[in-house]
């Protein structure tokens, strides 16, 4: 991973403001999704599982956090590149917005100025207002860029961190002829706020709750139900001690569906140099 040096906002002390774009946006999403209540259909219902899985399993946890943010692994381009677009399909922004985002938040962890979602400024703060009220050096690009120089120098990812939105013009194409409005309304919106919240925990409630394996410098917590939320990123405590690990369930009972799966493309010959834990809780490298 790139490494960052030590920066604090030169916000800090302000009051960030309120973006009523940003609130009518995730607003709106959830009132739509209130509509599944009248559009319920076991196909659009299968559809928001699966759509869950793929854009948040494989395209967040797997390819934007482990991935692109900590370089635990890597794979074909082409296949980096196919993931990245799962990932932008999971409308959690752009490659290059999350991917900063979330090294800053390792890089300065519950820091009230510089760690973008800190558990130190309270629980719904760190689970969603802080994409409610917009501070700059969380989302002006000229400022957060600077913490994914990697992903800046590709013209592919500052193409998807531009248009993110757009792709998902194509996609309610997709599901409406498949499946009409009910497909739209799970595949999209209801799929879309349960990823947001099940993601919002690891931000939120692993830092609040659950219990603590290794001495971390946070107050970084495993839970079991957030990561059965999201296909192992719940072990946060794990992935705090070992960033750089492409494993977060360290014990046999701590499911972590997204490493069997790193597991299962290192099987097939598309991952290379995987960082995974060993019994003693180091990490070494799987070639």
């Amino acid at each position: 991973m790139t490494a960052i040096t030590t920066h604090r906002s030169p916000a800090a002390g302000r009051r960030p403001r309120l973006s009523w774009l940003s609130l009518g946006f995730f607003g709106s999403f959830h009132a739509i999704a209130l509509l599944g209540i009248f559009y319920f259909s076991w196909s659009g219902l299968g559809i928001a599982v699966l759509l869950h899985w793929l854009f948040g399993g494989v395209g967040i946890c797997l390819g934007y956090h482990r991935l692109l943010s900590h370089r635990s692994f890597q794979v074909p381009r082409w296949l980096e590149y196919g993931i990245a677009i799962l990932g932008t399909l999971a409308l959690q922004g752009g490659p290059i917005f999350w991917v900063a985002g979330h090294r800053r938040h390792h890089a300065f962890t519950e820091d009230v100025a510089a760690d973008p979602y800190s558990a130190k400024r309270g629980f719904w703060w760190s689970h969603m207002l802080w994409l409610l009220f917009l501070e700059a050096d969380t989302f002006e690009a000229q400022r957060y860029r600077r913490y994914a120089p990697d992903l800046q120098r590709q013209g592919f990812y500052r193409w998807l961190n531009t248009y993110f939105l757009v792709l998902q013009l194509p996609l309610a194409v997709l599901l409406y002829a498949g499946g009409g409005w009910s497909w739209v309304i799970y595949g999209i919106f209801v799929r879309s706020v349960f990823l947001w919240h099940a993601t919002w925990f690891v931000n939120s409630a692993t830092h609040r709750w659950g219990y603590r394996t290794f001495d971390a410098k946070d107050n970084s917590r495993n839970l079991w139900w957030v990561s059965l939320m999201t296909y192992g990123e719940g072990w946060h405590n794990n992935h705090h001690a070992r960033p750089r690990s492409a494993q977060t369930g360290w014990r046999w009972w701590e499911v972590d569906v997204t490493w069997w799966t790193i597991r299962l493309l290192h099987r097939l010959g598309l991952a290379k140099r995987v960082v995974a834990m060993t019994s003693q809780g180091t990490t070494r490298v799987l070639s």
